[in-house]
């Protein structure tokens, strides 16, 4: 059990969670039993996550924005790296609203089941659709008034202020950057250890997380027992996977257009590092072998791939933007909530400040998650109906945010004359073994 990747633990735990909380539906009291002894531990599972979201946007998002000090001699690489991550972003997330509110696979939920959602979380989910009445009330710039905080302390008190945490973060990162480098370092040494134990941290709670997939699916089950409720989440997950995969056709495009270059020869040279990226979950693990592809195998010069993709690593999360936007609304769409334009527009401008500050290591994308839920005024507790398939869907999401760096590490390179000429694809090598 210990050699099983965490993976292979979580969908156990999911299944075993399923089958378990059948087995107590059948059972007298069995319903009460997963209640009271089974469901609090993936409370506690869930507690854990949104624990970790402000300390992991304020430790990300200074060290990121804090690293892109060499813009200052890198300026037109800076400007256009960054400019193009954001762009990939915004219409990453955008793929993910569209789809979601086409095929909405939450509604495809009865009406009863949704009842016994809403019962099940009634105080969260009343709390959050009072609050995102008060801000339908507000004036239009209202919006804009709440994103500078009058006390940063108070602030951290809550996720839902996270748009004001994610405001100072970067407002610190840029006065790090303007004050003299020497001055700055020991801020920034710190910040960066700060961030690796926020990572750890991520890693030890995910250890827990089959476990805490066995409570959550348990208590699933005997809450809301319809096969309905797993039909839409299957629903759920294709529409993921439907914008995943939309995802790197824009990536396919981008590259015929602008860097004049084949799809098959950009995915071939790259497949290496896909694959990693898919066994791994973490865009910072497949990092090395991404830049040795880039650079030997695109012929994006030394250079730019240096400063390209360990940028992408840290601010360029194009597959978790697509799952927040889908996921939140999927969640939404699952308690019976309409949410109205504004509100998808600001789960937009969320998903997007969020994916700059997700780390690039396995499930942070859930962590931010609960950024945008709590700022579209969304159910958090929504996160227990599609926590138990995320891994799987994540190790996905890994290989659109690797290809994404690399596809902007290529059109970087274009653009400032910076690409060789690769006659053939090199052969798999040893740094490559077959399993």
């Amino acid at each position: 059990m210990k050699k099983l990747a965490l993976h292979w633990k979580i969908l156990l735990g999911m299944l075993l969670g399923v089958l378990f909380g059948l087995a107590m539906s059948f059972m007298d009291q069995g319903d009460q039993i997963v209640r009271d002894f089974v469901k609090p531990f993936g409370t506690i599972f869930i507690n854990l996550l949104k624990l970790i979201a402000i300390p992991l946007i304020l430790a990300s998002l200074i060290k990121g924005v804090s690293d892109l000090k060499d813009i200052s001699k890198l300026s037109a690489m800076g400007g256009r790296t960054v400019g193009i991550y954001l762009v990939t972003t915004l219409i990453a997330v955008t793929i993910g609203l569209i789809l979601v509110n086409g095929i909405q696979p939450g509604k495809s939920i009865s009406t009863e089941t949704r009842q016994e959602l809403v019962e099940a979380y009634a105080t969260d989910a009343a709390a959050k659709q009072e609050a995102a009445a008060k801000q339908r009330e507000a004036g239009p710039l209202q919006a804009l008034v709440d994103l500078v905080p009058d006390n940063i302390f108070k602030a951290t008190t809550s996720n839902r202020n996270m748009l004001q945490i994610i405001f100072f973060a970067l407002f610190f990162g840029v006065g790090m950057i303007l004050i003299p480098e020497e001055k700055a370092q020991s801020v920034k040494d710190f910040f960066d250890a700060f961030n690796e134990v926020i990572l750890k941290m991520i890693d030890l709670i995910m250890l827990v997380a089959p476990y805490g997939v066995f409570a959550l699916l348990a208590a699933l089950v005997v809450e809301a027992p319809s096969l309905e409720l797993f039909q839409a989440l299957a629903l759920y997950a294709i529409t993921l996977l439907i914008g995943l995969s939309l995802m790197i056709g824009v990536y396919a495009f981008l590259v015929r257009i602008f860097a004049k270059k084949s799809p098959g020869f950009f995915f071939k040279g790259i497949a290496p590092a896909q694959l990693l990226a898919f066994s791994t979950s973490s865009s910072a693990a497949t990092l090395p072998v991404t830049m040795e592809r880039v650079e030997e195998h695109l012929g994006v010069d030394e250079e730019v791939a240096s400063f390209v993709l360990p940028i992408g690593a840290t601010i360029n999360m194009d597959g978790t933007s697509v799952y927040q936007g889908v996921a939140a609304v999927f969640i939404a769409q699952a308690f019976g909530l309409d949410l109205s334009l504004s509100a998808q527009l600001g789960i937009i401008f969320t998903a997007t400040l969020a994916s700059i500050g997700t780390a690039a290591v396995p499930s942070a994308g859930i962590v931010m998650l609960v950024i945008v839920l709590a700022q579209a005024g969304i159910p958090e507790a929504g996160l227990a109906l599609i926590f138990a398939i995320d891994r799987p869907l994540d190790m996905c999401r890994t290989i659109v945010n690797v290809t994404g760096d690399a596809a902007v590490s290529l059109l970087v390179g274009t653009s400032l004359g910076k690409v060789k000429d690769v006659p053939h694809e090199k052969k798999w090598d040893d740094h490559y073994p077959k399993n």
